[in-house]
């Protein structure tokens, strides 16, 4: 496995669209293993789209286990050729990336999402999401069509906010 380099805003390579995953095979599952690699290398990593690392593949990844405050979720899960079936209540949340370090903003995106997806051995398969799952895959899927939370903030102007940046403390003597 390997920790793979996550692109960063502005590189114009966030803005392409990924193309549907056809072959599921050994070369795919070692792609995801280092995909998940490379989300858990990152702080505070929950998901991840592949585009978010140069491959133009339909492939997002979401783990939402180890958030410091535990919300209902499906465990890691790998969401190949995902599309949203229905989708239902709207809300505003705060949301950051991978590929924007500095920055979170406030987005609307809905409650409650079905989707289907296949999954890492191409078995379709059909999900519910909601709450904060729900927010978090929506954000990865965007990523497949080459929109960053940047494109969806309620107005760029009230809702971006710099990150907190952290002075690591000096070591003990």
């Amino acid at each position: 496995m390997a920790v793979l380099e996550i692109l960063r805003y502005p590189d114009a390579r966030l803005k392409r669209e990924a193309v549907a995953v056809e072959h599921f095979d050994s070369a795919l599952q070692a792609f995801i293993a280092d995909l998940e690699e490379t989300m858990r290398a990152g702080p505070g990593g929950i998901g991840i789209a592949a585009p978010q690392v140069d491959c133009l593949q339909r492939i997002v990844l979401i783990d939402l286990r180890g958030l410091r405050k535990p919300v209902p979720n499906h465990g890691r899960v790998v969401l190949i050729n995902p599309e949203i079936t229905t989708w239902e209540g709207m809300a505003v949340g705060r949301e950051g990336c991978m590929s924007v370090p500095d920055y979170t903003g406030n987005v609307i995106r809905a409650e409650r999402i079905t989707l289907t997806a296949c999954d890492a051995e191409g078995v379709t398969q059909q999900y519910d999401f909601s709450g904060y799952e729900a927010r978090a895959v929506q954000h990865e899927l965007d990523h497949l069509d080459g929109l960053l939370f940047l494109d969806r903030l309620v107005s760029r102007h009230r809702d971006l906010f710099r990150r907190k940046v952290y002075q690591e403390p000096p070591p003990a003597k």
